[in-house]
């Protein structure tokens, strides 16, 4: 992504210091562009918990690379494997509803255990982290790549008027390590010419749609229009929608998503409108051990002072404000689950395929059976 004539990835080894993890701290956006530093596993686990990095392949490369401070910690350490199974527990628990960060851990174990030194399991760490994040930055272009010929379709129908997709939450470069999953589709679209606009889902009680998909768009030059989460029914009776693109955080192998909370709203009124629902994933985001999202998704649910305060800026300062009366009680699920039989299709890196076990199973064999 391109931010003030930089490109810049979501998460990198520091240039002169390898032993320190960069991220963009998402906490400030879209009024201030930060660069964090994180030393530590006890960092990273935190930067995870608190949303400084976010979005299901973010968080599992920033897992990933959480294993290699791991292993660091772990050579000055009585016990390496205590130190390293104990981080690993932390890394995997951070965000629980989201698979990638299980799968990155548990990739890092498998490969780190291969070392016979310690210097070389530290060197085994790095590489597996590198390659995850690389991983995810090729899987989420591929999306873009498959996604793309669906966009094309309907502009070829509605000819020099614009494409409207809408989408909620941020499942765009700042979600992933490059290029997004939702995104994906949008910006190869928008680089081939399409005229296309983005309807952005606030996206409450954090606005991520509002203040990271907006600022995203924006410096790509993506014409959009921010919406209030409640709008999107609208829109789509009103034939103002042609196609809603979403990301997740874990789909089962039977075709269930779970997504920001509001996703499966956004899912009904698509349907019931008779317009296109596409969850766009990479294939780490799949839990092949689940079939049923709605009984085996476990649902996060994060402090009531993200639904009790909001922040902006005021006066050249980002504040928080409280909006409901501060005795009130209030309930924040983190997501909820689309079932598989409102979702039009997913598109992964390997293609598009519809939102059904045979169908994903076809696409990734060898997946079909429990792991």
């Amino acid at each position: 992504m391109n931010v003030e004539g930089k490109n810049y990835r979501t998460i990198w080894l520091k240039e002169d210091d390898e032993t320190i993890i960069s991220i963009i701290d998402q906490r400030y956006l879209p009024h201030k562009f930060i660069i964090e530093d994180l030393h530590s596993v006890n960092e990273v686990v935190q930067a995870i918990k608190d949303m400084h990095v976010r979005g299901a392949g973010l968080i599992g490369a920033t897992a990933g690379y959480g294993m290699y401070l791991a292993a660091i910690e772990a050579g000055h350490k009585n016990s390496f494997d205590d130190h390293l199974n104990e981080s690993a527990f932390r890394l995997k628990s951070a965000r629980p509803t989201a698979v990638n960060p299980e799968l990155a851990v548990n990739r890092q174990l498998d490969a780190i255990v291969k070392g016979k030194t310690t210097s070389e399991k530290i060197k085994i760490a790095k590489e597996t982290a590198v390659m995850i994040a690389d991983e995810d930055a090729a899987f989420c272009k591929s999306i873009g790549l498959h996604g793309v010929k669906i966009i094309e379709r309907i502009a070829a129908k509605k000819k020099d008027e614009p494409v409207n997709i809408l989408t909620h939450c941020n499942a765009g470069w700042l979600a992933f390590v490059d290029y997004g999953s939702a995104t994906a589709p949008i910006y190869e679209a928008h680089e081939r010419g399409i005229n296309v606009h983005v309807w952005v889902d606030e996206t409450r009680p954090r606005n991520q749609g509002a203040g990271l998909t907006a600022w995203e768009l924006l410096n790509h030059g993506v014409p959009h229009t921010v919406i209030t989460d409640n709008a999107g029914g609208h829109l789509m009776q009103h034939g103002l929608a042609d196609l809603v693109i979403t990301g997740a955080d874990r789909v089962t192998r039977a075709g269930d998503a779970a997504n920001k909370i509001g996703t499966y709203l956004k899912a009904l009124a698509a349907h019931d409108n008779r317009i296109p629902f596409y969850v766009a994933l990479p294939s780490s985001t799949f839990d092949w051990n689940i079939r049923d999202g709605l009984e085996e998704i476990k649902v996060e649910e994060r402090s009531a002072d993200e639904v009790k305060y909001v922040e902006g800026l005021c006066e050249d300062e980002i504040k928080k404000v409280l909006i409901t009366p501060l005795q009130s009680a209030a309930s924040n699920y983190g997501f909820d689950v689309t079932p598989a039989r409102l979702i039009t299709g997913l598109i992964t890196e390997r293609g598009v395929c519809k939102a059904a076990e045979e169908y994903i199973s076809n696409l990734f064999p060898g997946k079909n059976m429990y792991v």
